[in-house]
């Protein structure tokens, strides 16, 4: 399980920096370096879709960290629980580049892979 958690730290920062890099470019690094007091929200594609798919992950990233760690604790953390890790993992990973690039429907498949995974996570806690 260790693999899936570390990567799964490692995409959080790929997410981040991708928002990062898109909302910086749209409003300069003068922005980005102040105290952004106001409370400005990305026009820019790009930066749009890098800001929703960071919201999107951090809706299902405590899920996963919560389910992992329990699975871990429990000494569950092989077969079905292992499997719903990487399955989340991967699904998460595939999500990003196609939410970027706006394509419909693949990334709808990747987030119910990712989701499928989370549910595989918590059959794994009750069996």
């Amino acid at each position: 399980m260790a693999l899936p958690i570390a990567a799964s730290i490692i995409l959080l920062v790929v997410h981040i920096g991708v928002q990062a890099i898109t909302v910086t470019r749209e409003f300069g690094s003068a922005w980005n370096a102040g105290p952004r007091d106001e409370e400005l929200r990305p026009k820019g594609i790009l930066a749009g879709r890098a800001e929703r798919a960071l919201r999107n992950y951090l809706e299902t990233f405590p899920a996963f960290g919560i389910l992992a760690l329990t699975l871990a604790a429990m000494e569950r953390a092989d077969g079905l629980g292992l499997f719903g890790a990487l399955l989340w993992l991967v699904g998460r990973i595939i999500y990003l580049p196609l939410y970027l690039a706006g394509i419909p429907y693949w990334r709808s498949l990747a987030w119910s892979a990712a989701t499928g995974g989370l549910l595989l996570m918590v059959v794994r806690t009750i069996l």
